[in-house]
């Protein structure tokens, strides 16, 4: 790719920066990549002041086993989805680490309201789960390791911190989520 298309694919990214969606064709991918990245803190908010961990081995195999499932339904390749599923859940664990961290020195910070993992989160990522899934296949011949793909990765990722002003924490945990997004 010329330095010309990347500068013209730059300058896009800045003039569509006030859109809802992050830019260029992985910016749907992206978008949803933060919302799972945001509903983190919902994560956090069910476990923190409790016994359960922040990583769950088990429900971390069921999650990408399913994944490996629905990806064949949809002729990905299952060890490809599982690799970017496994990259939303350490995204995920970061944020916790990091909202403990924040809760743990600030309590006056903690959420009033303790969401119940069952019934209110897990819907929402399941859900994202299923978008994410969708992406991958309409994005699967972009994703391909090479400088398009990066570009492409980076305009969606930069432009979704500014959309959804994303602070360092969650800005982080996003760039976890889609260090696999080319691979």
């Amino acid at each position: 790719m010329a330095l010309s298309e990347i500068m013209r694919l730059l300058a896009v990214a800045l003039t569509l920066a006030a859109s809802l969606t992050p830019v260029g064709p992985l910016g749907e991918l992206t978008g949803l990549a933060v919302q799972r990245v945001q509903v983190a803190d919902l994560v956090a908010a069910a476990k923190f002041g409790t016994a359960q961990p922040i990583a769950d081995p088990a429900r971390e195999q069921q999650v990408l086993d399913g994944v490996r499932a629905k990806a064949v339904e949809l002729r990905l390749d299952p060890e490809n989805a599982a690799r970017f599923f496994r990259a939303q859940i350490e995204a995920n664990k970061l944020v916790q680490r990091g909202l403990y961290a924040r809760w743990t020195e600030h309590p006056e910070e903690v959420p009033q309201h303790r969401p119940d993992l069952a019934t209110e989160v897990r819907p929402i990522l399941d859900r994202l789960t299923s978008g994410i899934l969708a992406e991958l296949k309409d994005t699967e011949r972009l994703r391909r390791p090479s400088l398009r793909c990066e570009v492409h990765a980076t305009i969606a990722e930069r432009s979704a911190v500014v959309l959804h002003r994303l602070d360092r924490l969650h800005e982080d945990a996003l760039a976890e989520a889609m260090r696999t997004v080319c691979a």
